[in-house]
């Protein structure tokens, strides 16, 4: 049996399934990234250079960006020895790591990929096992979900 991997995803943290012959295994990666970053030093400031104690919002964007760049590689790189990833999640995270897949090259491990609600692990385990069990024939291409008749065409 092939290592298959199913994962739940948000901006917070990864959870991941991998499933083979030797049987299940769960991995958990958190990102450590804050959406909205802290002013420095102590609450507001009532000084003229009040500006100048925030970086620019472009910067904390860079900076944003580049932590979510850094959790994506950790996810590629816990799942790189997967033969098939199944992404699921709530929000745009899914796609985003879709997009790293497609920048490394690893684009067509990815066999499914769809939008979910916040879920335990317990629930993250049963949905990614009822992927490969359920629907073991949706083909994808690229990372795009193909009927079989599509497929044949």
């Amino acid at each position: 049996m092939k290592t298959q991997v199913g994962m739940w995803i948000d901006h917070r943290e990864a959870n991941i399934v991998f499933l083979s012959q030797a049987g299940e295994k769960t991995q958990q990666i958190k990102s450590n990234v804050e959406k909205q970053l802290r002013r420095s030093g102590d609450s507001p400031a009532n000084g003229r250079f009040e500006t100048q104690m925030m970086p620019a919002s472009d910067r904390r964007e860079r900076g944003y960006m580049g932590h979510l760049a850094n959790y994506y590689e950790q996810i590629l790189s816990a799942v790189r020895a997967a033969d098939s990833v199944f992404i699921f999640g709530p929000g745009e995270a899914k796609g985003e790591l879709r997009k790293h897949f497609y920048k490394q090259h690893c684009f067509e491990r990815i066999v499914g990929f769809e939008t979910a609600d916040r879920m335990t692990k317990r629930q993250v385990s049963k949905k990614v096992r009822d992927f490969y069990t359920v629907s073991p024939a949706i083909l994808c291409m690229n990372g795009d979900q193909l009927t079989e008749a599509k497929a044949a065409e």
